[in-house]
């Protein structure tokens, strides 16, 4: 596996890179996508850190897994490429904006634009075997993600924290709340959102608002 991140990253994350537990995990991904069918494609693995860099970074979305259907997986959470059907979860995220910024649903379900405006889209973990969800969870992607939140809380300030469902709840932990804003909501899968938990939370629009509160550039959704 080729470390191909941006040297922003680079500088913040050296101890995590020269680590062992790194390594380890190097080898297995490198094996894994010699013998299997594996997304994304190893030169987008760390598009999140290459689209956002670390001076950059004003948002931070907290994904799981990144998709395992062809084609959709981009190295950013919840972006799929052009012209690739939008995901239910997707769906869900864009609806909401088009509610809470009274905008239009966008036609791409690539979110470069938002990683270009300092929009991390960080899945916890970063790889995966076509179509078997979760096969590459436990075998040190999630090590390596955990430090690149905290060092982001530790090294940064007045950052936005969207942590939607359970699993991204549990990031919390990692996160200085006295330093960084963290919003929570319900995950955008349609079993989550279906009961409540997603809609309405306006996350789109608090964000920006702090932003502008502290003297950031808005994100434009």
């Amino acid at each position: 596996m080729n470390l191909n991140i941006h040297e922003s990253w680079k500088k913040v994350l050296l101890d995590e890179f020269n680590s062992s537990y790194f390594e380890t995990l190097t080898a297995y991904v490198k094996a894994e996508y010699e013998k299997n069918i594996c997304y994304p494609p190893l030169d987008k693995i760390f598009n999140a850190f290459n689209f956002c860099h670390f001076d950059d970074l004003k948002v931070v979305i907290i994904g799981q897994d990144p998709y395992h259907g062809i084609n959709q997986a981009n190295g950013l959470s919840f972006s799929v490429n052009d012209g690739v059907t939008h995901p239910p979860s997707l769906i869900n995220i864009f609806k909401e904006l088009e509610n809470d910024l009274k905008t239009t649903y966008p036609q791409t379900g690539n979110l470069e634009e938002w990683a270009k405006q300092g929009v991390l889209l960080l899945n916890a973990t970063l790889t995966v075997k076509a179509n078997q969800a979760g096969s590459h969870q436990k075998k040190g992607w999630e090590q390596f993600t955990n430090a690149v939140i905290k060092t982001i809380s530790d090294k940064k300030s007045n950052v936005v924290f969207l942590l939607w469902g359970g699993f991204a709840k549990q990031k919390s932990k990692l996160i200085n709340v006295h330093k960084h804003y963290v919003l929570t909501s319900g995950h955008p899968s349609p079993l989550s959102a279906n009961r409540g938990y997603w809609f309405g939370n306006k996350h789109f629009s608090k964000t920006n608002r702090f932003l502008i509160e502290n003297n950031l550039q808005p994100i434009n959704w």
